[in-house]
């Protein structure tokens, strides 16, 4: 099995910040390798067109980051309901010039979702919300629960997310 990606995205005032945090496993506690890229004037976020706003700052950190992923895990939901569009993870699925499974991993409820499990980790009462496209979403669960951290977030995607946000600190 080649290596797989947790990726976010973080905006400030007139720029975004994306990590790519690459692992081998899904039981790492560590990344192989982090990799961001930042861009200036992110795109404002629409109601229903969330994908518009962050799609192209995932594609910038993935292309940096030089590799065709198994997997590529998102901050956020893979399908909507019928009528209401696609979700970022099919929209990036469909961007990719290779085809990883996406998981979407979602830390909050959105009404127009589709096609996703609730799962609990840790302690938490509150779920994720996991969804997948290129795998089923039964599969993705069992990866998930598996991945290293006690809490909640699994640890790789809250680094994911904290090397986002250190991003604003690059030049």
């Amino acid at each position: 099995m080649g290596h797989s990606a947790a990726i976010d995205v973080y905006y400030e005032d007139s720029r975004w910040i994306a990590a790519c945090v690459v692992f081998a496993d899904w039981q790492d506690s560590r990344p192989v390798e982090v990799v961001r890229a930042s861009g200036p004037d992110p795109r404002p976020y629409k109601a229903g067109r969330f994908y518009q706003r962050e799609l192209p700052c995932l594609i910038s950190v993935l292309e940096r980051a030089g590799h065709e992923f198994d997997t590529i895990l998102i901050d956020g939901y893979v399908h909507l309901k019928t009528g209401a569009g696609k979700g970022l993870g099919a929209w990036l699925f469909e961007s990719l010039p290779y085809s990883p499974a996406v998981v979407g991993v979602a830390k909050n409820p959105l009404k127009i979702a589709d096609r996703f499990v609730p799962i609990q980790r840790g302690r938490s009462k509150k779920p994720l919300f996991i969804s997948a496209i290129g795998w089923q979403a039964d599969q993705a669960v069992q990866y998930i629960l598996t991945m290293h951290g006690p809490y909640r977030i699994p640890t790789l995607i809250k680094i994911a997310d904290r090397q986002a946000r250190a991003g604003t600190r690059l030049s």
